[in-house]
């Protein structure tokens, strides 16, 4: 961990393609024992910003720090303290995974004795003891992925890099590497993830910072930037399109503020400051003025909504009919 206390930190990186500026003026600071979250729609300079950070790219200015060490003039002393974990599983399918983890540690420059015994340790971590022997090309989607986490923690780096971690698995699969991924928090390994999951980002990131057009343009928590686009909200669903008018009246009487009317779905959305207190007061109001609704709920904005409002472009999601790389 550098001097500031952060694990990972960002100052004005900037890259040029020819014409194009990836990057041009990206920050970024994520302190230790946390995952952040880098959100951007395509072409935002995400790809670029990870490739500098993991050394593998230098930034044409700026500068950046990996575990308290600058990732140019410091590369390979930082590549010893990251672990990177890309969307393609780098395994072999006819080792076992116990095999591939001992494969991993030989090439870590881990004597024979020291590599099993890191396999046996990873695998016991990453609940895949029972399976360590048998052939990978037999594993599920999150089994593998799993793995390919085990294989990045060889070294037990403190910074974990995941790019879209989760790209093709299905929900149990999906929710395997989101178990994994909190295990290696609550053990102290930070994680820079990219995803293009936003359910998977508010369910694992401490903070998220989206990126558009090489900048940071927003970096808080999740409820922070959720809290950009207002609070909660009371959604109600009326039975008759000719009932929207009066519903509306009675939203706005309740909740003091302006509310949004959907015609097609037949939806009155108003913002409201109490949650509870709202829905009870409009739910009687309603009943109250005769106005038949078929459904009512609370609401909070959600990250899609977000990443909507902050970069003017819908979150793209990988194919979910799309298998997993092996």
């Amino acid at each position: 961990m550098g001097s500031t206390g952060h694990a990972i930190l960002a100052e004005g990186l900037r890259k040029r393609y020819g014409r194009t500026e990836a990057l041009a003026g990206f920050d970024l600071a994520v302190p230790a024992g946390t995952v952040c979250g880098l959100l951007g729609p395509n072409g935002a300079g995400k790809t670029t910003a990870v490739r500098i950070l993991t050394t593998l790219l230098r930034p044409d200015a700026g500068r950046a720090e990996v575990a308290g060490l600058d990732v140019v003039r410091d590369g390979a002393r930082a590549r010893c303290r990251i672990g990177l974990v890309g969307q393609n599983a780098a395994l072999d399918e006819v080792l076992s995974g116990r095999q591939n983890l001992v494969m991993f540690g030989r090439l870590y420059h881990l004597g024979t004795a020291g590599a099993r015994r890191r396999a046996d340790e990873l695998l016991e971590r990453f609940g895949l003891a029972d399976t360590g022997d048998k052939p990978v090309k037999l594993y599920s989607g999150g089994m593998r992925r799993r793995l390919d986490l085990a294989a990045g923690l060889i070294l037990t780096p403190p910074v974990l890099f995941l790019d879209e971690p989760t790209t093709g698995l299905d929900p149990r699969g999906r929710g395997e590497v989101w178990q994994a991924v909190a295990s290696l928090v609550a053990g102290g390994t930070t994680v820079l993830l990219t995803t293009q999951y936003l359910e998977e980002a508010d369910r694992l990131a401490t903070d998220i910072c989206v990126l558009s057009a090489g900048r940071t343009i927003a970096q808080g928590t999740p409820e922070e930037l959720k809290s950009l686009i207002g609070g909660d909200r009371v959604e109600l669903v009326v039975r008759e399109p000719a009932d929207m008018g009066a519903a509306a009246a009675v939203a706005e009487r309740v909740a003091g503020a302006r509310a949004d009317r959907d015609t097609d779905r037949r939806r009155v959305s108003v913002p409201v400051r109490d949650r509870v207190a709202a829905l009870t007061a409009l739910t009687r109001a309603l009943s109250e003025e005769g106005v038949p609704v078929e459904d009512i709920l609370l609401r909070r904005p959600t990250l899609d909504e977000v990443f909507l409002h902050l970069t003017g472009h819908q979150a793209t999601a990988p194919d979910p009919t799309k298998k997993a790389a092996a």
